[in-house]
């Protein structure tokens, strides 16, 4: 018994609260009867397991920020021709076993399933759980739904990890047994099945989203049967080799899954898309916690605690502090690490109110707004500036406490949408409206809606040309939230799309037309006019205070003002005649007149898996040019699944090894 209070001592103890309602308060002994006597002695111990999942290792900053890696919509530039000596470059597929970083997120997502399995394993040995106490069920659940969340983002990034659903202290081993991901998926989407039926919906939760709710666990089993249904990147003949993109055969049978319990999502009536998009992002900013609309989970970080969501997001501001509480930048600093292609937002239509969230500027510390000029865009979803209030303060940093909406209605309409396609060969009436559904917020309002909507979805009539439809609306709808790379995983697309995302760098950069396939290199700016002006306070611009920039351009040789968030023109060759205010600058230095090529930033950030040296040489040998007619399904595969690190294996006394090339 001694050694079973100091195990759950050590597994619960230490623990702070994750949200307003996490209240921890440390009981005397933690012995199983003891501590789930009462649901409010289980709650407790429940937002242990909550805080776990607020870990800046994990949730609240690296997944979204150190490990969100590169594509087409989520893109941090490089200009450095080698690899980091400190093997952590995830970003540019880059890294090695011993990287930084790579530790302490594995073990913080370990710890929070730990601290799950503790729970419910305490939880169904309690005499409430004998009794079939429904409070305490719910809570089961909510710890079930987190363990199953964490391994599936392991599963993804690492692919085949260590796996239990039994605690450490009942276990027959000090090693957990490494699983394979296929059983792993499958045996968490059994479990979520058995407990959803005793689970709460999120309105008849007093934390409502911010809790794990009925819908979310049927949400979370649709998104485990996706990755389970689609590829991954699977060990290769030795453990030198790269690896080979894989799915399994009976991949149908768990779109069917997935499509079952989106179903269930959306006839459940519980949510909707009725706030407008940006509005989503911006009420979470402010802390106003939705109900009933758009997200379905969202991590419950806490102010000056954890989560970084609107500090490694939105526009850049840098140290403020100097200039005391008078200073016009009330809001501290802003990392601003989550950037966006630069080519992103010119795939949007542009009436598409989604494209609003790709920024152009930051600001310096007297509040004065900077033009970006990084070969990428910030990602303006989420903000410290949003915050009306600025509640943060001056001299704040990383740790906003704004929520992250790790499960959204709109990904189960599309989740839904593109499984009907999948398993019916082609779009069903009921997967054109839930794409409709997505497409409605987008374009709410907008003179071409009936276009853009419906006209625009009725035209998919075949499986592929829907799925395409899928493609882009998935990367519209949720750039900065990690779940590009992911998406093009599981489809295959990844190095298809990393391959052309290169050489769209690569060709604009050193002006080669050769690669312009698309046609789209003369679509793009040149010279940008702008000037600072007042903040028009009429929240066309989430930040209500302060300057903003607007932009010009030539119409008829006419001068005219643009709106805010209107797309740059084509090249402008004249300066404006009047006016000291006005400013000019290029669409990013692209080209690098000592060499005559793309700057590095064009051709190092996707380094490990494609690159060009500054001699001209492409890299790796054997990778094709892009040209006329390559076949781009014998693309070698992207190496985005990470090591398990150095110590974790050598701990493991030889239970784990690491494929890959690593």
């Amino acid at each position: 018994m001694k050694k079973n209070i100091l195990y759950i001592l050590f597994a619960f103890g230490g623990l702070t609260s994750c949200s307003d309602f996490l209240e921890v308060q440390s009981p005397s002994s933690f012995i199983d009867d003891y501590v789930f006597s009462s649901t409010e002695e289980a709650n407790r111990l429940l937002n242990g397991v909550y805080t776990a999942l607020c870990s800046n290792s994990i949730y609240g900053n690296s997944y979204l920020n150190t490990f969100c890696l590169n594509s087409d919509v989520e893109f941090t530039t490089s200009t450095a021709e080698l690899q980091s000596t400190s093997h952590n470059e995830y970003k540019l597929f880059d890294c090695e076993a011993d990287a930084s970083n790579l530790l302490s997120t594995w073990n913080a997502a370990y710890s929070a399933i730990e601290k799950a399995n503790n729970f419910v394993s305490a939880a169904e040995q309690s005499d409430l759980y004998t009794t079939g106490n429904a409070e305490l069920l719910q809570m089961i659940g909510e710890a079930k739904c987190i363990r199953a969340m964490c391994y599936l983002d392991l599963v993804i990034m690492f692919g085949d990890i260590p796996f239990s659903l039994t605690r450490a202290y009942d276990s027959e081993s000090l090693v957990m047994p490494m699983g394979n991901r296929d059983e792993i998926l499958a045996a968490l989407i059994s479990d979520l099945k058995e407990t959803a039926p005793q689970m709460n919906f999120s309105s008849e939760l007093s934390e409502g989203i911010e809790r794990c709710s009925k819908e979310y666990c049927w949400a979370l089993i649709a998104r485990i049967a996706l990755y389970r249904g689609g590829y991954s990147l699977r060990p290769g003949d030795s453990k030198t080799d790269v690896g080979t993109m894989q799915r399994s055969t009976d991949y149908a049978d768990y779109y069917e899954i997935a499509r079952d319990y989106c179903d269930s999502v959306i006839t459940s009536g519980t949510h909707a898309l009725t706030k407008d998009y940006y509005s989503v992002f911006i009420d979470e900013c402010n802390y106003r916690v939705a109900s009933g609309d758009d997200p379905i989970f969202e991590i419950p970080f806490t102010r000056d605690v954890n989560g970084a969501i609107g500090y490694i997001q939105g526009p850049r501001g840098t140290d403020s502090s100097a200039g005391g509480t008078e200073a016009p930048n009330l809001w501290g600093t802003t990392g601003a690490n989550v950037r966006l292609n630069a080519f992103y937002r010119f795939s949007f239509n542009k009436e598409d109110v989604r494209r609003n969230t790709v920024g152009y500027w930051g600001y310096d510390y007297a509040g004065t707004p900077t033009l970006l000029n990084d070969y990428n865009n910030y990602c303006n979803k989420w903000s410290k500036f949003w915050d009306e209030n600025h509640m943060q303060g001056y001299v704040s940093g990383s740790n906003t406490g704004i929520n992250f909406p790790y499960m959204r209605y709109a990904d189960v309409l599309l989740m839904f949408a593109e499984a009907e396609n999948e398993l019916n060969n082609g779009p069903t009436d009921a997967a054109k409206s839930a794409l409709k559904a997505v497409r409605e917020r987008a374009f709410r309002g907008a003179g071409n809606q009936s276009e853009m909507v419906d006209a625009y979805v009725n035209a998919a009539g075949s499986k592929e040309d829907f799925f395409q439809l899928i493609f882009d609306e998935r990367a519209w709808e949720f750039a900065g939230e990690g779940l590009r790379w992911k998406d093009l995983v599981r489809w295959n697309l990844y190095n298809q799309v990393v391959y052309k995302t290169f050489w769209k760098y690569y060709g604009y950069g050193s002006q080669d037309y050769s690669y312009d396939f698309d046609n789209m290199y003369n679509t793009y700016p040149t010279d940008v006019f702008y000037k600072i002006v007042d903040n028009p306070g009429d929240g066309s611009y989430p930040n209500k205070t302060l300057p903003v920039l607007e932009f010009f351009k030539y119409a008829d040789d006419t001068l005219t003002i643009d709106n805010l968030w209107e797309s740059f023109q084509l090249n402008v060759d004249k300066m404006p005649s009047t006016g000291t205010e006005w400013s000019t600058n290029k669409w990013f230095q692209w080209l690098d007149d000592n060499t005559g090529i793309a700057k590095a930033q064009c051709r190092c950030s996707l380094r490990g898996y494609i690159y060009i040296d500054q001699e001209g040489t492409l890299m790796p040998s054997g990778m094709p040019d892009y040209q006329e007619g390559v076949n781009l399904n014998n693309l070698p595969p992207v190496r985005y699944i990470l090591p398990i690190p150095s110590d974790a294996i050598s701990r493991s006394n030889g239970a784990y090894q690491n494929y890959y090339g690593y």
